[in-house]
């Protein structure tokens, strides 16, 4: 079988077993909202944000292989179900990752990461150029695996900076591999598995939120705290999906194929992380806001919505004016301000908060859309459409 044979075709879509896949990733997110369960703390915030991004790389890695893969091959998608079973032990390990389960976190972790390099090698073989690429990376990466596993045999502080050190060095890896030709990256499929990661989670927020009201009594203010969890969930997928995304799509397709790399590292792999480490936070805010309805929400619950809601935001901001060179100021600012009231607000309903939050999402929407409307990305798009249209009625 010949490793030419491996290499993604041009129209490649998005699969079942890369879904799958994902499935693993996605519940890892929920893993690393428990370890909120007993309280939102300083310790709980660093411990979720080294742990994620850990999960997150394994996971954008894997993308980045899997777009170069002809996914519907039969030796792809046996590697990938294989590397879902290596994942699901990863993500089970989670909330012990620092304590107890620190190795049966960081072994996992390690074998995913270079079961993706292996098969991103076997896909390139035969493609010097796309080959070199992927030794680099892989060579730079070494570091940082190293580094994960240090941390989990030497637990306590060390353990902190260990993999402090890895995210650090996971970082160079990709400014270093990020600068390498070749990568044949393919902009639809690449932004449809980006895509599909986020609207996961978003709907992980509401099955942690039903965790919270399943067997609850039912009462005026959980009511209206269910629907309004539900308004604002909605209300991020709509920021993301109808403006942002089909920006970043047209974006990505539209870059020249020297940098697109580049774009793709900068806008998705590194700016959505904190992207999603908004719907962590916030997650983590709705739970506390459905376990206790009739109390009002502690300071540290109401900054981590309001950061929630800002990261999210800001992180899709970064997204976009680092991929269509815009500057989607408004939208951030709103972001800001909602954040802001969100944590001033004290001694109130949680219901009450979380309809703040939700008028400031409502306005960013509104802010989205007149500048989806006019922004230059939206105009170019539409002026292709026109010419298309033109050159049709010339033929005809």
């Amino acid at each position: 079988m010949s490793a030419q044979s491996l290499s993604s075709p041009e129209d490649q879509n998005v699969t079942f077993v890369e879904l799958f896949f994902d499935l693993v990733f996605v519940f890892s997110v929920t893993q690393v909202v428990g370890l909120f369960h007993h309280g939102i703390s300083w310790g709980a915030t660093g411990q979720g944000v080294l742990v994620f991004w850990l999960v997150w790389w394994a996971w954008t890695q894997f993308t980045w292989a899997l777009n170069a893969a002809d996914t519907t091959h039969q030796w792809i998608q046996s590697g990938t179900l294989l590397a879902t079973a290596v994942a699901f032990v990863m993500a089970v390990a989670v909330p012990g990752a620092f304590d107890r389960d620190a190795m049966w976190f960081a072994v996992p972790y390690v074998l995913v990461r270079a079961m993706g390099l292996l098969l991103y090698y076997w896909v390139a073989y035969e493609n010097p150029t796309q080959r070199a690429a992927v030794r680099t990376f892989a060579v730079v990466s070494v570091g940082g695996l190293a580094a994960v596993i240090f941390g989990g045999l030497s637990g306590g502080s060390a353990q902190y900076a260990f993999w402090g050190l890895a995210i650090l060095l996971d970082v160079i890896a990709a400014a270093v591999g990020g600068q390498s030709e070749g990568w044949n990256l393919h902009p639809e499929h690449f932004v449809e598995r980006h895509g599909l990661f986020v609207i996961i989670a978003l709907g992980e927020t509401l099955i942690v939120a039903a965790g919270g009201v399943t067997g609850a009594s039912w009462t005026g203010e959980l009511v209206a705290i269910t629907l309004l969890v539900v308004a604002i969930t909605c209300g991020l997928w709509w920021s993301y999906f109808t403006v942002a995304k089909p920006e970043l799509d047209r974006a990505l397709a539209s870059c020249a194929e020297a940098s697109r790399a580049m774009m793709a590292r900068d806008a998705f792999s590194l700016a959505h992380f904190p992207l999603i480490c908004g719907v962590i936070a916030y997650a983590a805010a709705i739970e506390q806001a459905v376990t206790h309805p009739l109390e009002p929400l502690a300071l540290e619950a109401r900054v981590s919505l309001g950061a929630g809601i800002l990261l999210f935001i800001g992180g899709m901001a970064v997204a976009m004016w680092r991929a269509t060179c815009g500057s989607p100021l408004g939208r951030t600012i709103a972001a800001a301000v909602t954040a802001i009231v969100v944590v001033a607000w004290a001694g109130t309903s949680p219901w009450l908060t979380l309809t703040l939050s939700l008028v400031g999402i409502l306005v960013i929407i509104v802010l989205e859309q007149s500048r989806g409307a006019s922004s230059p990305v939206a105009v170019e798009g539409a002026e292709d459409r026109h010419i298309g249209g033109t050159a049709t009625q010339t033929q005809e």
